[in-house]
């Protein structure tokens, strides 16, 4: 085949059938004799139909996944080469590229021992299948898109077959007359056996799955039926003690499960233990929902009753619900050791998206290192009051005997916290709660030993750090309350103290829950669970309730009402509106939480006369002050101030700019230019045939 120096010589193809595939396409050797690949010129708008042509291969019927990618706006580029991308992604076969079992190493890709003390006993997807291949979306033509096939064949490095009929050592009953079973299809039948879903709708939807492979057939659903009967027994049969011993059985847990693993520091006289564990679904969401936005911790979670505290990271998805991204399960705050696993999630991000950033970290305890954050993220950190607010009403209603006693003092508890911006003493508001409540000795108790001595450190933070929304608020305490009802079973309590048992509740119900929640959202099925999950936050429940159902009256801002949908004769009292301390007299918020009457009501008072401000809004307020205080004159203060403001104001100019032109280009020319290395811009305009000329000139020159 011929070699082909200019793209411009490659010609377009179009294939006429609905999906196409490899051998639909006439493929072109494009490069230099030194380095070459097989590339196709296609039309971007078919790239799908490439795509599942692909995965429809009747020899290694497969799926694949995107790897790596990479983007640029237009106009970026000054001068460019004719290869270079507007859009780069790299899809891989999912049935590679490693395959991890016992022992951490790379197995060969068709040795298999069923092994029913290991909960990942089944026929693994991930088979040392080396094929992969580039889409580019051109930069010059984003109108085509450049195919690059590094990798036609689905063997291993061995070269061998490692999946499909042609696999003749295949895994499973029956594996040379169906293929393999992808990850997404594992995962979804994994998921549903998990969370305790009957046996024959299970089947129904596996069988549904794997049909749009390799289609209907009677030998496919009995294997089927085999298979999912096989998977639950498993699953079933499967423990969390790998060990009697607690470190040996999580060492041994760490071995097996190296690619969920992202920092690993076992117990020793120096190091506090540290396991951080992240999937590759995690990363993914972290990344898809991470890239740009908020990220938050639930930091403490279990400090009593675990034998080690589990911090999670949380993203935001698209319907504003907490997705659990990685948990860290240590006891260790030191500086050094947050920052350590900082670093490596960053860079585990980075390594999927090069560009991965968030725009803001929040945080829910006061005693949580922020230097790491700043360091690492470089963010502002935001603070968030559920804690503290849960923690409080939930000891309030329990301590306190009358609903009137209860309202009461939560009410003067944030009349505490509101104290910082009011410019009242909180010393002498402290004095008086404990003077007006000395007769709640049970409450007082509790106050004056477990948040007395540090209310300082967190009215502090409350005051310098930004406010969290309540809707941030209520989505991560959903979280919370999710994970301890999924933890906290009775039928576990003797198995608390045992960090195994821990990771194994993680990595499995409580992955397999969000798994299904999120891909029943996007693929609109499971309805059930679709429903559960889109009302498993205080927030969407509250929009439900409409406007007519809040009563408001404006001579008695004191108390607001709430009608029931259910039963109109029954309405909810909501004390104290439009702040964060307000008192439901409904059961979800006697049980600590923030329950939607409370959302809703503090939505209706928003700029309504007679109420005030929420913690959060103050917070801005106060921050924006800060900002327009003036220092003193002539100072250096007020020059790095008068910086800071031009910077500012550079950049929102150019936004609104930005936002408001239909031609990118014009806003790009008038950009100052910026000199890469000298490297890099010796290359820039250059055909690749000169540019590699050049570079072997060069080195000869050196010999």
């Amino acid at each position: 085949m011929e070699i082909i120096e200019s793209l411009e010589e490659i010609p377009v193809q179009n294939p006429q059938a609905e999906d196409f595939s490899y051998s639909d396409l006439s493929w072109t050797k494009f490069g230099t004799t030194e380095h070459h690949d097989e590339v196709a010129l296609i039309p971007y708008a078919r790239v799908e139909e490439f795509i599942i042509g692909e995965c429809s291969n009747p020899e290694c019927p497969t799926r694949f996944h995107i790897e790596r990618g990479r983007k640029r706006s237009r106009g970026s580029l000054r001068e460019y080469k004719p290869d270079e991308y507007l859009e780069y992604r790299l899809y891989w076969c999912s049935f590679g590229p490693e395959n991890y079992g016992e022992g951490g190493g790379v197995l060969p890709s068709r040795k298999y021992r069923l092994n029913t003390r290991n909960r990942a006993a089944r026929p693994q997807s991930m088979r040392g299948c080396t094929c992969h291949f580039v889409v580019k979306r051109l930069y010059a033509r984003p109108s085509l898109a450049l195919l690059v096939y590094n990798e036609r064949r689905h063997v291993n490095k061995a070269g061998f077959v490692c999946h499909g009929p042609l696999d003749r050592d295949a895994i499973g009953p029956g594996a040379k007359k169906i293929p393999y079973i992808c990850n997404e299809i594992q995962q979804q039948t994994m998921s549903m056996i998990y969370l305790g879903i009957p046996e024959e709708n299970v089947l129904e939807k596996h069988i549904e799955g794997i049909q749009r492979y390799c289609g209907s057939d009677a030998t496919v659903d009995t294997l089927a039926s085999q298979y999912v009967h096989k998977l639950g027994m498993i699953i079933k049969r499967s423990t969390h003690e790998l060990d009697l011993d607690d470190q040996a059985s999580i060492k041994i847990w760490a071995e097996r499960n190296k690619k969920s693993i992202f920092s690993y520091q076992e117990s020793s006289e120096t190091d506090q233990f540290m396991l951080g564990i992240q999937t590759e679904w995690q990363l993914q969401q972290f990344v898809r929902f991470g890239h740009c936005s908020l990220v938050a911790a639930d930091s403490t979670f279990g400090i009593k009753r675990l034998k080690y505290p589990l911090c999670t990271l949380l993203v935001f998805d698209s319907r504003h619900h907490a997705l659990p991204v990685a948990w860290i399960i240590s006891r260790s705050n030191l500086k050094s050791d947050v920052e350590k696993w900082m670093k490596i999630l960053l860079q585990r991000a980075q390594s999927v998206e090069p560009g991965f950033r968030i725009n803001g970290f929040i945080i829910d305890d006061a005693a949580m290192e922020i230097d790491p954050i700043r360091d690492t993220f470089r963010c502002p950190v935001l603070f968030s009051l559920w804690r503290i607010r849960r923690s409080w009403l939930r000891n309030v209603v329990k301590k306190c005997d009358t609903i009137e006693v209860q309202r009461e003092l939560f009410k003067c508890l944030g009349e505490v916290v509101y104290s910082i911006w009011d410019g009242v003493d909180t010393s002498k508001v402290l004095e008086r709660l404990t003077l007006d409540f000395s007769d709640q000795t049970a409450f007082m108790h509790y106050f004056t030993s477990t948040w007395l001595p540090k209310i300082g450190m967190w009215l502090s933070s409350i005051k310098i750090l930004p406010l969290a929304s309540q809707e941030a608020c209520g989505a991560i305490e959903a979280y919370h309350v999710k994970l301890k009802v999924k933890l906290f079973d009775d039928t576990h309590l003797n198995a608390l103290q045992r960090v195994d048992w821990l990771v194994h509740k993680l990595t499995t119900e409580l992955h397999s829950s969000y798994w299904l929640d999120r891909y029943a959202d996007e693929s609109d099925s499971f309805q059930n669970v679709k429903e559960e999950y889109i009302a498993s936050t205080s927030w969407h429940r509250a929009s439900e309730i409409p406007d007519s159902a809040v009563i408001l009256d404006s001579n008695n801002t004191v108390v607001a009402k709430v009608r029931s949908q259910r039963d109109t004769n029954v309405a909810r009292l909501v004390w104290n509106p439009g702040s964060e301390f307000a008192f439901c007299d409904c059961a979800w918020s006697l049980q600590g939480n923030l329950c939607k009457h409370i959302i809703k009501v503090n939505t209706m008072c928003e700029n309504r006369e007679g109420y005030g401000d929420s913690m959060s809004l103050r917070s801005f307020k106060e921050k924006l002050t800060s900002i327009k205080m003036k220092p003193m004159d002539d100072s250096i203060a007020l020059d790095l101030s008068m910086a800071l403001t031009l910077q500012m104001f550079d950049q929102i100019k150019q936004l609104v700019k930005l936002s408001g032109t239909d031609d990118i280009s014009n806003i790009v020319n008038d950009l100052p230019v910026k000199w890469g290395c000298r490297k890099g811009r010796t290359t820039v305009g250059i055909p690749a045939s000169i540019a590699a000329f050049t570079k072997k000139r060069s080195q000869r020159r050196k010999r």
